[in-house]
């Protein structure tokens, strides 16, 4: 067994998600989108908007400034000219996912999580689900709210209780959290989203003619499939990492795993310091250096999965939005920043957009950064102009919280 070190799983980490790959020099296009899917294979959703929507934030780390209509467009707002080539699901978490790869996340493949508890709910009103289908294929794209709507005056709904008034984002509807149900399961599929709000269509209306007609796979060869994409959009990882990716079951990943060694699709490696068996792509590049600069949301598969970010760049992350204030270390959205393939620096940011500006409101240099902290300031300052104008902020306004506050300030100044 080939023995590699640490430093080269890094660099071959980094070039896997694409952080080797030049920033375009014009406009980005959706061929350059589809590099960036060829890389990271998926983008995670999540709800948190105090800077920037989570499935922006990984595409701008790798490209730059981008019109944002290019992704929207590419997930929600197809046309004859420009087709979907990105559909939601539950794959890392809610996820976008490439359309070709929407049987491969199908509740057949993928671990049952948070749906498998809504079996009472479905029992407790066993017509429900065939009420929402129904209301969906006669007005979808359309949101949990209005089915709801729609279901009440012909009675359908019954007893189904409604969002109580006043509760929070997590406090759903019986309805609501059906709708969630079938989209889990690849009865639904998100048409578009208003406000961020899924409206749910038809999936035969949703997914290209050439994937609903496709044979269902069947399970084993979807997990094989599934980890070696894994594989590729990290390089070289333990079975944890590659099970990770897309939140696969432990058993079936190590039987994928093994038919993928034997079929020479992947290396079992050793990586010096890690204390576990390792896996490579053999398709992946290992670069002799890593240059450039790039800002890290908490969700970005760089630095998602904390146990390996720790493992391959020493970095301890972990995200504080659930941590009482006063008990947080580094603050409420901290953003990693990768600097010549380290995480050196650390950012707590919210996009102000009632005051127009990008505020930084503590910034933490990495004690054992191989860079200078003055190179890491303008470094750092000079991607946070370019992420402050591709939000349309007039600038960026820094605090007085961390040790690289002050230099950081000098920098943007």
């Amino acid at each position: 067994m080939r023995t590699i070190s640490a430093d080269v799983a890094r660099r071959s980490f980094l070039a896997a998600q694409g952080f080797t790959d030049a920033r375009p020099s014009g406009p980005v296009t959706r061929r350059h989108l589809q590099r960036v899917l060829g890389r990271v294979k998926l983008l995670q959703l999540d709800s948190v908007n105090v800077a920037v929507r989570a499935h922006y934030m990984p595409v701008f780390s790798r490209l730059g400034a981008f019109d944002t209509a290019v992704l929207d467009d590419a997930a929600w707002a197809p046309s004859a000219r420009r087709p979907r080539l990105l559909t939601e699901a539950w794959a890392h978490e809610a996820s976008l996912v490439p359309v070709q790869d929407w049987p491969l996340v199908g509740h057949r493949v993928l671990p049952q999580r948070w749906w498998k508890h809504y079996g009472p709910l479905l029992e407790k009103h066993p017509t429900l689900a065939e009420d929402i289908r129904a209301v969906v294929a006669e007005q979808g794209p359309v949101g949990a709210g209005a089915i709801e709507k729609a279901l009440a005056p012909e009675g359908r709904a019954g007893d189904v209780r409604p969002r109580p008034p006043g509760a929070t984002w997590w406090e759903r509807s019986e309805v609501k959290q059906v709708c969630e149900y079938l989209f889990a399961v690849g009865e639904l599929a998100v048409g578009t989203r208003r406000h961020f709000e899924r409206r749910y269509d038809l999936p035969a209306r949703v997914l290209p003619p050439e994937i609903m007609a496709g044979p269902e796979p069947d399970p084993a060869d979807a997990i094989r499939a599934l980890v070696a994409r894994s594989a590729s959009a990290l390089g070289v990882g333990t079975e944890t990492d590659l099970r990770d990716y897309y939140r696969l079951g432990p058993e079936r990943t190590r039987i994928a795993i093994a038919e993928l060694v034997d079929a020479g699709e992947l290396e079992p490696v050793t990586v010096r310091g890690w204390d576990r068996p390792a896996y490579r792509d053999p398709a992946s590049t290992v670069p002799r250096r890593v240059e450039g600069r790039a800002l890290l949301c908490p969700f970005d598969p760089l630095v998602w999965e904390r146990s390996r970010t720790e493992r391959i760049f020493g970095f301890r992350y972990r995200i504080e939005i659930y941590v009482p204030e006063p008990k947080r270390e580094y603050g409420y959205y901290v953003f990693p920043f990768l600097l010549d393939g380290e995480l050196v620096a650390r950012v707590d940011l919210k996009a102000d957009r009632a005051a127009g500006v990008l505020r930084v409101h503590g910034a933490f240099a990495e004690a054992d950064a191989a860079q200078p902290e003055p190179r890491i300031a303008a470094e750092l300052a000079a991607e946070l102009a370019t992420m402050a104008e591709w939000l349309g902020l007039d600038g960026v306004v820094v605090g007085e919280r961390g040790d690289l506050a002050g230099a950081l300030r000098r920098a943007v100044a």
